[in-house]
Order: structure tokens, then C-alpha cells, then sequence
């Protein structure tokens, strides 16, 4: 099993914009065959290091978290992120 966690700060950190990145990353949920599990937090603490969103995904494998990177459903998902998102980091792990 793969577990790809992503950390997101975002350039609007609006509680609407932070709600808004949430349902779409939920809106993938049940489409992409080789995710299976995805979870997303929005960030209450706001300090200084604070994330604003996280992402948290299940895969079976190195090759379905490639697969998700490429999916039709993901990708329109991505560019939403590249447009409201400040940076962001990830880690990528076995477990």
C-alpha cells in the first residue's frame, strides 16, 4: 500500500476558498478506480506553520498512485490547485 499526503497553502486562505479546494478533492471520490481512500483535513489551528488543506490518498501500489496522477478526473483537479494554491509538499510512502 502507497499513502500520498500533500500539505496545501493556499494564496486565499478564506475559510470559503479552504472549503472550496476540500469538495474538490472530495469530488474525486468513487472515480478514479486506484484511489482507495482519500481523506482531506482543513487546518483550524492557523499558526504560522500551519497547512491550510491536506490531502491524504490510498493506493495500492507505486504504479496506481502514477495512475491517479494522469487520470482525466484528477487532472482538471490539479490545475484547479495550481490556480489557488501558494505551494504545497507531499510525501510519498509504503506502508
Amino acid at each position: 500500500m502507497v499513502r500520498h499526503i500533500v500539505l496545501y497553502f493556499l494564496k486565499d486562505k478564506s475559510p470559503e476558498s479552504k472549503e472550496a479546494l476540500k469538495q474538490k478533492f472530495l469530488s474525486m471520490k468513487g472515480k478514479i478506480e486506484v484511489l482507495k481512500d482519500i481523506e482531506v483535513g482543513v487546518d483550524f489551528m492557523q499558526s504560522s506553520r500551519s497547512a491550510d488543506v491536506s490531502l491524504t490518498c490510498l493506493f495500492e501500489s507505486k504504479k496506481d498512485l502514477e495512475i491517479y496522477a494522469e487520470h482525466p478526473v484528477h487532472l482538471p483537479v490539479k490545475q484547479y490547485v495550481q490556480q489557488v494554491a501558494e505551494r504545497s509538499i507531499s510525501c510519498d510512502y509504503e506502508i
